[in-house]
């Protein structure tokens, strides 16, 4: 029994490794074309490399769940189509005794996305961004990411829907002081245009709504009061921002416990901003961890309908395994894209949602094993 453990493990690793080269080697191919770009600038390679390594962490959350999927496939289609799991039948052995090892072996690569998506890829992350920044290349309309609160920008809060090139709609920028906000647009859109060379950055909004805080009590946003423009403009002094070694950690950064943190307390992680927008940034924290935990958890939940998949296949090909692999991948990152399209809408509870795949995996997967046992 304990040979035949050592086999069904030895192999399942090996399957492993050999997927997880694969798609970490084709989702790094991005990092290939920005370490190209930068060494078209003149960059050094050590910096290079280190801008590629520190992207690696961060491809693992994905490529590791993806792995485990297409190996548990690819191992249980082959073992089924050369009968082996028959023979082990044969021989006494139950299908949750043959699925044990690799079982097993899912749940501790499930710990280790844990520690990876909690800490390491974080870490990497922000990593990565100090040397960009260190470097001097990054482009300061690359700090303003859709659906987030950015901070990166001393003095201002600002906060896009969508952005594509330099127009975003949906543009919410307060203006902080050191009393707090010292005033706020919103606007149905917008144009951001950077000047290099004199480190600023000129905003154009349009269907605008300028508010002003109430001058004897500047501290409650609910007394905000102003008036609607057809176009607004606001000049951003972005002189600290492309000076280098300045960088903030955003919510990629965040370490798990950073995360939890800043969800306790949102005022604290998010001063100045108005208390209908907080429920908002509170809930795309709370979908942000939801996804580090349903990635790591993924790697068990995969595991157990891989096994039932792969010997439904009753292929060698290992084509139909990948096929199958890509389509439960896309099932499953297609919830958690709903859910970040609606942490708009505390109410819907979108940190709800990530957890339907892996529910639906697991019961799915338990209910197949028990059948085929």
């Amino acid at each position: 029994m304990r040979v035949l453990e050592r086999y069904l493990l030895r192999t399942f690793l090996v399957t492993f490794a050999l997927t997880l080269s694969v798609f970490t080697f084709v989702m790094c191919l991005g990092a290939v074309v920005k370490a190209i770009d930068l060494l078209a600038r003149g960059v050094s390679g050590w910096f290079i490399l280190k801008v590629f390594f520190y992207n690696i962490p961060f491809l693992l959350t994905f490529s590791v769940p993806m792995s485990v999927l297409t190996a548990v496939l690819l191992m249980f289609g082959r073992l089924s189509s050369d009968n082996e799991i028959n023979a082990m039948k044969a021989s006494g052995l139950s299908l949750w005794q043959i699925a044990t090892p690799v079982i097993l072996a899912s749940v501790f690569l499930s710990l280790f996305c844990l520690v990876v998506n909690g800490s390491l890829a974080p870490a990497s992350h922000w990593a990565q961004r100090r040397v960009l920044v260190e470097l001097g290349v990054t482009d300061p309309l690359s700090l303003l990411e859709e659906g987030r609160f950015t901070r990166d920008i001393p003095g201002f809060l600002i906060y896009v829907g969508k952005k594509e090139h330099n127009h975003a709609t949906d543009v919410h920028i307060y203006e902080l002081g050191p009393q707090g906000v010292k005033h706020s647009i919103r606007a149905k859109s917008g144009k951001f245009v950077v000047d290099h060379e004199h480190r600023k950055m000129l905003v154009t909004l349009y269907d605008a709504r300028d508010e002003q805080p109430d001058p004897n009590n500047p501290n409650n946003l609910t007394q905000m009061k102003g008036g609607t423009g057809s176009v607004a403009e606001l000049p951003i002094d972005l002189k600290d921002v492309m000076q280098r070694g300045t960088v903030k950690k955003k919510a990629p950064d965040m370490t798990y416990g950073e995360v939890l943190e800043a969800i306790r307390d949102v005022r604290q992680a998010y001063p100045g901003v108005k208390e209908e927008d907080l429920a908002v940034i509170r809930m795309k924290l709370v979908v942000d961890a939801n996804q580090r935990l349903a990635l790591a958890l993924s790697c068990f939940a995969f595991t157990l309908l891989g096994i039932p998949l792969g010997m439904k296949s009753h292929r060698k090909e290992t084509s139909i395994g990948f096929g199958i692999s890509i389509l439960l991948v896309f099932f499953f990152y297609f919830f958690i894209i709903i859910a970040d399209s609606l942490v708009g809408h505390p109410q819907l509870r979108p940190d709800l949602i990530i957890w339907i795949p892996i529910l639906a995996c697991e019961l799915i997967g338990f209910v197949l094993l028990k059948r085929m046992a």
